[in-house]
């Protein structure tokens, strides 16, 4: 009986649904991110869970250097969905810069927070991905789950191999990174899996305004406006 409901795709249109055609769909977000994001020269990407309750230190800190951030000029940028990243936005429109969510479409929906300025939503993670790099100046990694660990791997691989310019990668909260920095000391640095100095892409920080001002130094360095 399942079989016979199925709705069947006309043959005409079954190549609508293959891989080449799928180009399309895929092209078609490159061009929406990068015509609506083109604007953008001087952004912090917040990358942390979406679990985050608004009632956690967590959120709060989020919310404020957002707000402090957006405050010297920056525009944030988050994965625009709730938590740690619905905090970053509403930082950014207390301090009126610009704020901005990329939204990823999942099966259980994740729906846009009520702090984002301009949002765009996205069916792939690799086009996001690009997005989110392309135009920070800076990443700011507040706890999450398996998608920040995803986030935070994808940029410092980039930097480690110089497919993008070193920026500044801070993870806020240095017990919660505790064990993960550890096991990459004692086993990757240790067994040449990395170089000692690949631990310096990124910067680990309890403190806020010491974060902030890291920032701060590295952008007034590196650029001239």
């Amino acid at each position: 009986m399942a079989n016979q409901d199925k709705i069947r795709i006309p043959e005409q249109l079954e190549n609508l649904y293959s891989d080449p055609w799928r180009i399309f769909r895929i092209m078609a977000e490159f061009v929406d991110g990068f015509d609506t994001l083109s604007q953008l020269h001087k952004a912090v990407v917040f990358w942390g869970s979406a679990r985050t309750p608004r009632d956690h230190p967590d959120y709060a800190m989020t919310e404020r250097m957002a707000r402090k951030l957006g405050d010297h000029g920056f525009g944030i940028v988050t994965g625009g969905g709730p938590g740690s990243m619905e905090a970053a936005n509403k930082g950014a429109r207390e301090a009126q810069s610009p704020s901005i969510g990329l939204n990823i479409q999942l099966p259980h929906e994740q729906k846009p927070n009520d702090f984002i300025e301009v949002g765009l939503d996205f069916r792939y993670f690799f086009i996001r991905k690009v997005m989110f790099v392309k135009y920070a100046s800076a990443f700011v990694l507040v706890p999450g789950g398996f998608g920040t660990l995803d986030e935070f791997s994808e940029v410092i691989t980039l930097i480690q191999t110089k497919k993008i310019d070193p920026i500044p990668v801070v993870l806020m909260d240095s017990d919660y990174w505790a064990g993960l920095i550890k096991w990459m000391q004692t086993r990757l640095v240790r067994e040449g899996k990395i170089n000692p100095a690949d631990m310096n892409i990124f910067h680990i920080s309890d403190d806020e305004d010491e974060a902030i001002q890291f920032i701060l130094d590295w952008y007034e360095k590196n650029h001239n406006d």
